[in-house]
């Protein structure tokens, strides 16, 4: 598409030859990429950084939040140096970044702390702590979240405990586009969809819960104010604005939870489309373009785009990272491709083995406290392979189990108990709108799809989480006027195979044996 050709719902600015740049920092590398106005990727526009997550034997995950600003600063002045010379005018700054992510930082917004990552289980005693003392289900049904490792009343509870010194010398607990606001505007807010991924925020209110704050005896003060529109901020300060010339007045527009953005961007918005994610981790997600009137059914959660779209869903601390491990450990290619290659053909679950995947620990939907990993039926005339795709395999059963949460129950509707409202009618999921990683490895894809038994689309847009950020600040700039109602570009659609279906559901079903008992 012709970046002055807008597709339905967009208004072309007066500079048709301007882009926005889209920040997206993951858990695995930063990016800035741009789109044109009609929500197109500019590709010629397109810089990133890589890095990985420091992993500690007692279940650690975390960042340098230094090294990560640095990374995100040079990804920034390279997008904006090609823009310029492109002639290309900025027309803002969409951000998106990891939910759940926790440091502490002084009065300067020096960090105290490194970046807890979303797959930090440390605080799983703190977690099981909070379960024995607060009501579980009433907090998950205002928070959305519940008491869990991943999110913040855990880890809160467990920085108090084991960095005393540091708890009580923070003057603010961040998430980094918080913190990476306050670097380069001297301001710190977070916006909606953030909040919603701390498990602090009552998603009725659209505030602090106040009941959880009291039992961790903290004050709003210490966390970023809430901000309730999704309204950019301009004027770089201090050194940034030499090292990000080209930006010092562009406005950006705050920080958003990349799942969100992922389903917006992927065009996963519709009723009966679900969004399948797989990246380091992997996530289903169901869009509402309204906020639902109940909390999220037991075994899902629910997070916000803003203050009046929301999405649920599930999500796996172990995607895309499962076969990183698998590439480190075993004989098989590293080259994602040619590994791919390797299952074209293999007989569903032939080899016999039952795997709990949980190398990261685990979330949706029990969120089980001390998951760990397990190969079961293992012999010695196994191959490297037969174990390669027994785990793959299994990270398709648990994302089967999300879907089975997020289809309505029998074909009709799903019902939980709420105070006031107990009814809450959804249609069926009747095609998964795939992208991710996972787009890379078609025979992996058509495991997952097979194990489903529903229909997968590929999404054509390469970098979703990106776009919906783009998406959300054309839409903040005035030039979309609802970015969910956009469509995406779709490509192939794959088919289960009934044959395959039915065995894979053989052997999910030894699976959750095995999930049973173990865990």
């Amino acid at each position: 598409m012709n970046p002055s050709e807008a597709i339905p719902g967009t208004r072309i600015s007066e500079d048709a030859g301007g882009v926005v740049l889209a920040l997206d920092v993951g858990t695995s590398s930063v990016r800035c990429l741009s789109f044109f106005p009609d929500g197109t990727q500019h590709h010629a526009i397109a810089f990133s950084r890589s890095h990985r997550p420091r992993m500690t034997p007692d279940g650690g995950s975390e960042l340098d939040p230094e090294a990560l600003l640095e990374d995100t600063l040079a990804c920034l002045g390279e997008a904006s140096q090609a823009a310029l010379a492109q002639q290309r005018t900025i027309l803002a700054v969409g951000v998106c970044t990891f939910w759940h992510a926790l440091m502490a930082c002084d009065g300067e917004g020096r960090p105290l702390t490194p970046l807890y990552l979303w797959n930090d289980m440390r605080a799983s005693a703190s977690a099981e702590v909070l379960r024995s003392q607060l009501d579980g289900t009433d907090v998950h049904r205002r928070t959305g979240c519940v008491l869990h490792p991943s999110y913040l009343p855990a880890r809160l509870a467990w920085l108090r405990e084991t960095r005393g010194e540091d708890f009580r010398r923070a003057a603010m607990f961040l998430s980094f586009g918080e913190f990476l606001e306050w670097r380069l505007f001297g301001k710190v807010r977070i916006g909606h969809s953030m909040a919603s991924g701390t498990g602090l925020f009552d998603q009725t209110g659209l505030d602090w819960d106040g009941e959880l704050m009291a039992h961790l005896e903290l004050t709003p003060e210490r966390l970023a104010p809430l901000q309730a529109g999704h309204l950019p901020l301009k004027g770089l300060q201090g050194d940034i604005v030499n090292r990000l010339p080209a930006l010092a007045e562009v406005p950006f527009f705050p920080a958003l939870g990349d799942g969100a953005c992922s389903n917006l961007g992927s065009g996963a918005t519709r009723p009966g489309q679900g969004a399948l994610m797989i990246g380091t981790s992997a996530a289903m997600r169901i869009f509402h373009a309204s906020p639902p009137r109940t909390g999220p059914p037991p075994g899902l959660w629910r997070y916000r785009l803003d203050a009046r779209r929301a999405l649920t869903g599930g999500a796996l601390s172990n995607g895309g990272n499962v076969l990183f491990r698998l590439q480190d450990w075993l004989r098989v290619p590293e080259d994602p491709h040619q590994f791919d290659a390797l299952l074209a053909g293999r007989e569903p679950a032939g080899h016999g083995l039952v795997v709990l995947p949980f190398l990261f620990g685990e979330r949706n939907p029990d969120y089980p406290l001390d998951a760990t990993g397990a190969i079961l039926g293992l012999r010695g005339a196994h191959e490297p392979l037969d174990i390669a795709q027994a785990c793959l395999e299994a990270v398709a059963y648990r994302l089967a189990g999300i879907a089975d949460l997020l289809d309505p129950i029998e074909g009709g509707v799903v019902e939980w108990t709420e105070p006031e409202v107990t009814k809450q009618s959804e249609p069926e999921v009747t095609e998964w709108i795939a992208s991710g990683g996972l787009l890379e490895l078609p025979n992996w894809m058509g495991v997952i799809c097979d194990v489903l038994g529903k229909p997968l689309v590929v999404s054509t847009v390469q970098e979703a989480s990106a776009r919906g950020a783009a998406l959300m600040a054309l839409e903040g700039l005035g030039i979309v006027k609802d970015a969910h109602t956009l469509p995406a570009p779709l490509g192939e659609r794959i088919e289960p195979d009934p044959a395959r279906h039915a065995a894979y559901r053989r052997a999910r079903q030894e699976h959750e044996r095995a999930y049973a008992e173990l865990v």
